[in-house]
């Protein structure tokens, strides 16, 4: 039984399909956790620009009239 514990483990280690998914996640995550932080830092700013944008697609308020579209 100690043999073939050993022989798995041994396997285990020689297989390299973990290795690259553990290399996706980095990378994954040097472009996502920079881009977070800097959601962050301007957090005010964004939220300002969104509400913008959002006014101009609603149409700056107000509803829509159902015989418009």
């Amino acid at each position: 039984m100690l043999k073939r514990i050993g022989r798995k483990l041994r396997a285990l280690h020689r297989d390299e399909q973990g290795a690259d998914m553990v290399e996706y996640i980095l990378i994954v995550a040097a472009v996502a956790l920079p881009l977070l932080g800097v959601m962050i830092w301007f957090w005010k700013d964004l939220s300002r620009w969104v509400g913008d944008a959002w006014e101009v697609i609603k149409g700056g308020g107000g509803e829509q009239d159902p015989s418009d579209l």
